[in-house]
């Protein structure tokens, strides 16, 4: 902590002050110490610690400045001293109450009987003046809702509660001595009454007529004052009988069961290892295991996972709801156990019913005589069982009613009850014999519909393709149209030939020439031995 000097330090002197400071912390170093003797906390921070600069009129470290320095002699504690008279008059002064004679109030605010108008003033008339006192009152006192209280007038309410209580219990004390009376007298005035019951009758007026206190001592109840909330409260007393050993003294040893003296509870069994039918107390744990606690638990719990499931029960909030679903609940499931019980029984018979079992069964052993080698093989005296097939028999699978292979039909398998051809496939039943009949029809009528309106094939025109060589038929018709369209490709081609930059890359080839085609070369066909060949273009 820094203490409250604003000298110049230097580098050297802060860092000692520093190494003090955090040795007074880690408990190396003693505490400073105020001007009254006191040790400072070494962790309190320094805007705490240090005093304002209005404040600081001493060099030593102090926390003075934090406390109440201000102090007001002024303040007082006390009340009203209610009812107090300080004057009684002898006769009327002038300005006091009208009403009765007092000088402390006026006649509006006179809380005395209203007087006569009229009458005549005299010493009885008169009442004496109220004590009249202010106080000037601190914040706490100002706040103080039970200031000037008296607790002599709780006293009486007390009183009036106490006197309703024991009026009561006279009243119903005297109600059942005047019931057991009436019926002691109808029954000695009957004929053949026995002396037992009539000892017992006596015996009942007695009880009745015993204390109410001592009869019912156990739910007295005991003031207890000092308590760890303030105040007294009213507890009822322990029901254990003092005759009977506390459960900590059962077993002394500092290792047994832990006893808990605020609860007065001991979970474990304090003495685990003696006889079971000696012992009347083998722990708190053993009465929340059984009994209505264990069918308590279990409510809880049932409640628990049914509104996890969805269900709008809570076991605080509607309590019997709960405890009537519950109950429906058990009930329901008795139910389930009784059916799974008479189907496993229907199915499989009961060995505790009273139908005799074979002797061979019975006795495991019959006259039959078998004679078996030494492999263990049956060589005579019993016939042998041929297995009727490598696979599983009578097991149905996949909801169906037929085994595997029932049916055959297009060189393929399949289940008789529902006619599919694929071994995992669902049962469907004669619903889905329909559907795939259904299917079938509607596939058969879609191919002969699109056989009909099926269209042939268009003829194709026969190309005439060219297949003489130098010479030309006679008989050879060619179209003007056509030809001169295939001159003008020939030109073209020829154009590329003699620009190389103008050949391209992707060249198609094409074999069929026709009798056009053939023409447009042989006419743009250039002859070396021509003269004119310098004229053709």
């Amino acid at each position: 902590m820094a203490t409250s000097s604003v000298a110049f330090k230097s580098r050297e002197d802060h860092r000692k002050q520093i190494e003090l400071e955090e040795a007074r912390k880690a408990g190396l170093a003693p505490a400073e110490v105020d001007e009254d003797g006191k040790e400072i906390n070494p962790h309190i921070p320094q805007y705490m610690s240090s005093a304002p600069w209005y404040l600081d009129n001493s060099q030593k470290p102090s926390l003075r400045h934090q406390r109440k320095w201000k102090s007001d002699p002024n303040y007082s504690k006390s009340w009203y001293d209610r009812g107090a008279k300080v004057y009684q008059a002898e006769k009327y002064r002038k300005g006091a109450c009208e009403n009765c004679g007092a000088m402390t109030h006026d006649a509006k605010s006179c809380m005395e009987r209203p007087r006569k108008v009229g009458a005549k003033w005299t010493n009885k008339h008169i009442a004496p003046d109220e004590k009249i006192e202010s106080f000037e009152l601190d914040y706490d006192g100002k706040r103080d809702r039970w200031n000037g209280y008296e607790t002599s007038n709780f006293a009486r309410v007390v009183e009036r509660y106490e006197a309703r209580d024991a009026a009561r219990s006279k009243h119903l004390k005297e109600q059942q001595l005047k019931k057991l009376e009436e019926k002691n007298s109808n029954q000695t005035d009957e004929a053949g009454a026995s002396d037992e019951d009539n000892y017992e009758d006596d015996l009942r007026v007695d009880e009745a007529k015993v204390d109410e206190s001592k009869q019912m001592d156990f739910a007295k109840v005991e003031k207890r004052v000092r308590t760890t909330g303030g105040g007294s409260t009213g507890t009822v007393r322990n029901l254990r009988i003092r005759e009977d050993t506390a459960k900590y003294l059962l077993n002394l040893d500092v290792n047994s069961a832990h006893y808990d003296p605020k609860t007065r509870s001991m979970r474990e069994d304090p003495l685990p290892d003696a006889d079971p039918n000696e012992k009347f107390y083998e722990g708190d744990n053993q009465y929340r295991n059984s009994g209505q606690a264990l069918e308590f638990k279990q409510l809880n719990i049932h409640a628990w996972e049914a509104f996890d499931k969805g269900q709008d029960i809570h076991m605080q909030a509607a309590p019997s709801q709960a405890e009537l679903l519950y109950k429906n609940y058990k009930v329901i499931k008795e139910k389930l156990k009784t059916q799974t019980k008479d189907m496993i029984m229907e199915k499989y018979g009961n060995a505790a019913s009273g139908e005799e079992l074979p002797k061979e069964l019975l006795l495991g052993q019959t006259e039959r005589q078998v004679e078996y080698d030494r492999a263990g093989r049956i060589i005579k005296g019993q016939e042998t069982v041929l297995p009727k097939s490598k696979y599983e028999e009578d097991i149905y699978i996949n909801n169906h009613t037929s085994v595997w292979g029932s049916w055959w039909k297009d060189h393929q398998w399949g289940y008789k009850c529902c006619k599919q051809t694929i071994r995992n496939s669902y049962c469907t039943g004669a619903a889905g014999i329909k559907a795939a009949e259904a299917a079938i029809d509607l596939m058969k009528a879609n191919i002969a519909r699109k056989e009909t309106t099926e269209e042939l094939p268009a003829p194709v025109e026969e190309k005439r393709l060219a297949t003489w060589g130098t010479e030309v038929p006679d008989d050879l018709v060619l179209d003007e149209k056509l030809l001169a369209e295939a001159l003008k490709k020939e030109n073209e081609r020829k154009k590329e030939e003699k620009d190389e930059r103008k050949r391209k890359y992707n060249v198609t080839w094409n074999d069929e020439v026709t009798p056009e085609e053939m023409e447009a070369y042989r006419m743009t066909k250039i002859h070396h031995d021509d003269p004119m060949k310098n004229f053709l273009h």
